[in-house]
């Protein structure tokens, strides 16, 4: 399947052969230390070393399929690619490179699309030294899609894991914990007394598909997103309904988040999680 979508790149097709081959190479290296595990070859104590390694070469094959699909990086423009996490593991994430500023409101919007049931684990976390769960968008279990911020809850009223891309909003501001909720350009909830005088602290780390029990890491991947992301936007601000709808519709100039703005250069992936080309509004469902 991805090599159907790489056919269509535009690339020489010698320096896909090139790349097939290294891929190919890449591959044999991966079953190779997968069979030497199974066969009890390492003991205990080898072996998450040996899965690192694994870890390591399929986060390195995806990238040179990855690199294959987009052609020549100068040819995209850097805010338009998805993040796409094919597996519910506890080792396939992505990170942003900045971290959050203190922040007295915010909105966080972005694309997504996943058929993941029950639930479609985690979109996004962003942990604090002291606390793991300073911001965080979680869909587990059979339980609906929630915001949690120092480790208060709100419930949202989303309903997204049609396998359609959906575009998403959430809007707080510290004064009494007021919360909107947008889907598809319309609001679809809100409330108060979430986390209200909390302002979100600085420091952090911010990590896209999964749910972090400690600073940077503690994944469990039942907790984990499965699924497609995209245009991951914070802004330190309540964005108005029409910015909002300007997003969802791509109606207007998009807007990129002023505390964090989707671009490839912002954000790293590792353990097989992968960069596809995505446009939104283009190629929606």
């Amino acid at each position: 399947q991805h090599f159907s979508r790489l056919n269509a790149s535009g690339q020489g097709s010698n320096l896909k052969d090139i790349l097939q081959s290294k891929i190919d190479d890449l591959e044999r290296q991966v079953l190779s230390r997968v069979n030497s595990l199974e066969e009890g070859k390492f003991g205990p104590r080898n072996e998450s070393e040996e899965r690192g390694k694994i870890e390591s070469t399929l986060t390195s094959l995806h990238q040179r399929i990855s690199d294959l699909e987009k052609g020549q990086k100068d040819n995209r423009p850097a805010d338009r690619f998805q993040l796409t996490f094919p597996l519910r593991t506890n080792y396939m994430y992505a990170k942003v490179k900045k971290s959050l500023p203190e922040m007295y409101a915010f909105s966080v919007c972005m694309w997504m699309k996943s058929s993941a049931s029950p639930g479609m684990g985690t979109p996004f976390s962003y942990a604090v030294p002291g606390q793991a769960n300073e911001l965080v968008l979680i869909e587990w279990g059979n339980n609906p899609m929630e915001i949690l911020i120092n480790d208060k809850v709100a419930k949202l009223p989303f309903v997204i894991n049609d396998g359609k891309w959906h575009h998403i909003c959430v809007t707080w501001t510290t004064r009494d914990g007021v919360w909107e909720a947008y889907q598809d350009g319309t609001q679809a909830g809100s409330g108060e007394n979430l986390a209200p005088y909390h302002p979100i602290k600085p420091q952090g780390v911010l990590v896209l598909g999964q749910e972090q029990d400690t600073l940077g890491g503690g994944f469990d991947a039942t907790q984990a997103f499965v699924g497609e992301l995209a245009h991951f936007n914070v802004w330190d601000r309540k964005l108005s309904p029409g910015e909002v709808y300007g997003l969802a519709t791509c109606s207007s100039k998009a807007l990129a988040g002023n505390v964090i703005a989707w671009a490839e250069a912002n954000i790293d992936v590792y353990g097989g999680a992968t960069k596809w080309t995505f446009e939104a509004c283009r190629q929606l469902n």
